[in-house]
């Protein structure tokens, strides 16, 4: 990537994603300067690379400002910023309003709700439940059809799913800061590099 400068080098007048022909105080210059030719040469009529300071935020938990550009202060390129929050997601649901503050509703008068992190956490937990307990459905409905008893270890599993969802959905519910609600999907790691503990919202009962 790289930025063209006006002639006081004071402005950035373009940036330039992918090479391709530039055409520079009206003389045509083909897209292959941005290959053989040297930083010097391209500086030379007013194109400079471009650097990248900071590392995206994880936009599950952040919102980040859009990427800015300035002209380093040596005039040789110019830095694009990026990695910048503007603030954390919300944890908790929002009731919509309008411009004069009053409750934003749907066309049938309902409130309308702009979901938190905590609420969709939750509706993943019940969806991992859901399809755990799917996996052994088949023994409830032979139960019911022909009354074959669920083996004692089958039911003990499913039992102990439903306490697993209980406990993660309890977990996130408690959490009231976006370091708090971060820490329940992360794993704990050892010296070695092996998981000591596992993040709560994937600390599931075996089969």
């Amino acid at each position: 990537m790289w930025a063209k400068l006006n002639s006081d080098e004071d402005t950035i007048e373009e940036i330039i994603s992918h090479p391709k022909q530039m055409v520079v105080a009206g003389i045509s210059h083909p897209k292959a300067l941005f290959k053989l030719w040297t930083d010097a040469e391209r500086k030379a009529i007013g194109i400079v690379p471009v650097t990248t300071s900071g590392s995206h935020l994880n936009t599950a938990y952040y919102t980040e400002r859009n990427e800015a550009f300035a002209i380093a202060n040596d005039k040789a390129s110019v830095v694009k910023t990026i990695g910048v929050k503007t603030a954390d997601r919300k944890l908790a649901d929002t009731d919509e309003v309008d411009e004069d503050g009053d409750p934003l509703l749907d066309d049938d008068g309902v409130q309308i709700i702009t979901r938190g992190l905590k609420y969709n956490a939750i509706q993943k937990v019940k969806q991992q439940q859901g399809s755990f307990l799917t996996q052994t459905d088949w023994y409830i409905i032979r139960k019911a059809d022909n009354g074959t008893v669920i083996p004692p270890a089958i039911q003990t599993w499913r039992d102990a799913i439903r306490t697993d969802a209980t406990r993660i959905e309890n977990a996130i519910t408690a959490v009231s800061t976006m370091d708090q609600f971060i820490a329940l999907h992360q794993d704990t790691y050892n010296e070695d590099g092996t998981v000591d503990v596992i993040a709560t919202v994937n600390s599931w009962t075996e089969e």
